[in-house]
């Protein structure tokens, strides 16, 4: 007669393949338990075209980077913004910092840039001299009830893709932001 063993029954035959299996999915799932959620980019108020971290919130229309501190635009071009601290109660600024660049004024003369948030039109700006400009409109505390908003751009006027460049270019943006009233 064959001794018989404490783990050699039935039952223990039946447990083992799933032990086994439970083993095996504890292996899996403990380091996806484990790692680190890679931290969720907070949304900025106001966004600087050099700051890597806030490309996500170019949404259309911009170019890549130049210079390391400025970037072309389209005809059409959106930006997302975070709503700052108490503007749904007190406003805010829209503060966009633009170049009129010499080809595009020589070109085409006067350019109008014209924005939008969230769907609310304000006043448009029109430059008529190459130069730095602050295209700034005060914003509603009715405009501004979110967390964020999206201003949508357009321009007039573009220098057609020519040569080589095969973009069409409007103006240089620096930073665009909203900014406490």
């Amino acid at each position: 007669m064959k001794p018989r063993l404490p783990w050699s029954g039935r039952a223990t035959r039946l447990a083992f393949p799933a032990a086994a299996a439970l083993a095996v999915l504890a292996l899996v799932l403990i380091p996806l338990a484990c790692k680190r959620k890679a931290p969720v980019p907070r949304l900025l108020s106001v966004v600087e075209m050099s700051n890597s971290q806030a490309e996500t919130q170019l949404l259309d229309g911009f170019y890549g980077l130049e210079a390391g501190a400025w970037r072309w635009t389209r005809r059409q071009f959106r930006v997302l913004l975070a709503a700052p601290p108490g503007a749904a109660q007190n406003g805010a600024w829209l503060r966009v910092r633009v170049t009129a660049p010499d080809a595009l004024i020589a070109k085409l003369g006067d350019v109008t840039l014209s924005a939008s948030l969230d769907g609310h039109p304000l006043p448009p700006e029109t430059y008529s001299a190459a130069g730095s400009y602050t295209y700034a409109r005060a914003v509603p505390a009715a405009f501004l009830q979110g967390q964020s908003a999206t201003v949508d751009f357009s321009l007039d006027k573009v220098m057609p893709p020519s040569g080589r460049d095969i973009r069409e270019l409007g103006i240089v943006v620096l930073s665009a932001g909203l900014q406490p009233e």
